[in-house]
């Protein structure tokens, strides 16, 4: 039940994989026999698979070892490139830790970065974006779906925005390609973070599409023999590009299926978890939302003991990559979120492989142990004889 830390492998994309791991080993860059021409071939084939799956030409797809990766090259690739005009980058408060780590690196380099705070839905207000950008504004990167809550920022307007102001438009898609329906054209977006191990496909690899016409220019973060037009040299990985591109094709031919299958499951869990037990709040605008992935706030019981409790089901408190920090998540405590109900948060993935029994066991262990541990807390029964908690004044020995 945490499809957004990783996804299992479909078995599908393993067959698709299997014969590059052991019989056709040749390195798509070498050119002078048929061992390299058949890893190449295959390389190519995946670079159309992912293209198709977002709109774009499959000569404007780098292949890559992840989002992250993505991300670094777009923020730092861009701004360093455009240094010379243009010295001020705009991102939210609410992006993966990648993204913010890049802006934080390019402030210690002389950038200046806007962090756009976000609504209490977790949405960003367009009209704080437009008045953010400045004549020297060279990148605007805004996530599509929020890894934690879930969120789907308007990217179709955003986009519109940032072309209509001739600045690049760069969106981390990790947690929604393959899973929401992208097109990379008539969104406007010139660049797009992809990974592989959130769709179904290998870990270890990624995508990162850069719009050819007008061109987007970006300055290669590592050097050496100039693979992937020089945006991203080393040997690129046949086996995990053919993995990845597989990944796109399944996802494009099950993307409607799988939405309304995981729309179903939610609805099932929330309406359980929420029919049994009071002060359950849901963190995050509940239209545009993806439905896989669900943030709930348990008051008045630590969200790290529930998940203690609910030893046998995977669930996170937050991002897998900030899940080892005992702080509460930053973008429940920038959609407003207390401090008491971000420690109380949860995240439930569903994903295509979910099944309708692990959803129903996971809300009756939850409501079971939410039911044992409130009863335990001296908060939940102060609340139940009618003490208003906020008036409380704590003291501290």
């Amino acid at each position: 039940m945490d499809v957004q830390a990783t996804t299992p492998l479909d078995p599908r994309v393993l067959d698709a994989m299997l014969p590059y791991l052991i019989n056709y080993y040749g390195n798509p860059h070498s050119r002078t026999h048929a061992y390299g021409w058949e890893s190449e071939a295959a390389m190519e084939r995946a670079r159309q698979q992912v293209a198709s799956l977002i709109g774009a030409d499959p000569r404007e797809i780098i292949f890559t070892s992840g989002a992250t990766e993505s991300n670094n090259i777009a923020i730092k690739g861009v701004a360093r490139f455009y240094r010379s005009r243009k010295k001020h980058l705009i991102t939210t408060q609410t992006e993966h830790k990648c993204v913010l780590d890049s802006c934080r690196s390019l402030e210690a380099e002389g950038f200046q970065v806007t962090y756009l705070p976000v609504q209490k839905s977790g949405i960003i207000d367009l009209k704080e974006l437009e008045a953010a950008i400045q004549p020297d504004t060279s990148l605007v990167s805004v996530m599509t779906v929020n890894n934690e809550i879930g969120v789907k920022q308007p990217i179709a307007e955003i986009g519109q925005i940032c072309s209509s102001r001739k600045v690049y438009f760069h969106t981390d898609a990790a947690q929604a390609v393959g899973k929401i329906p992208l097109d990379v054209n008539d969104m406007k977006i010139d660049l797009m973070s992809i990974s592989g191990h959130k769709i179904y496909g290998p870990k270890g690899v990624g995508a990162i599409y850069i719009r050819r016409r007008p061109r987007v220019r970006v300055e290669a973060l590592q050097s050496g023999g100039g693979q992937e037009r020089g945006m991203r040299s080393g040997t690129v990985p046949t086996p995990l590009v053919v993995g990845l591109g597989a990944a796109c094709e399944v996802a494009q031919q099950e993307m409607e299926y799988d939405h309304k299958r995981i729309s179903k499951l939610a609805e099932r869990l929330i309406q359980n978890i929420m029919k049994s037990l009071p002060d359950v709040v849901m963190n995050g605008d509940p239209e545009h939302h993806y439905p896989g992935c669900i943030n709930l706030s348990f008051a008045y019981v630590e969200g790290e003991s529930l998940l203690m409790a609910l030893k046998d089901v995977a669930l996170s408190s937050g991002s897998a990559c900030t899940s080892a920090s005992l702080e509460p998540s930053y973008v429940l405590r920038a959609i407003g979120t207390d401090e008491d109900l971000a420690h109380s948060s949860i995240r439930f993935g569903i994903g295509r492989f979910t099944t309708e029994e692990e959803v129903d066991y996971t809300v009756e262990k939850c409501i079971q142990h939410m039911k044992r541990l409130r009863e335990m807390s001296p908060l939940w029964e102060m609340v139940q004889d009618g003490i208003d908690l906020k008036s409380i004044k704590w003291t501290q020995h």
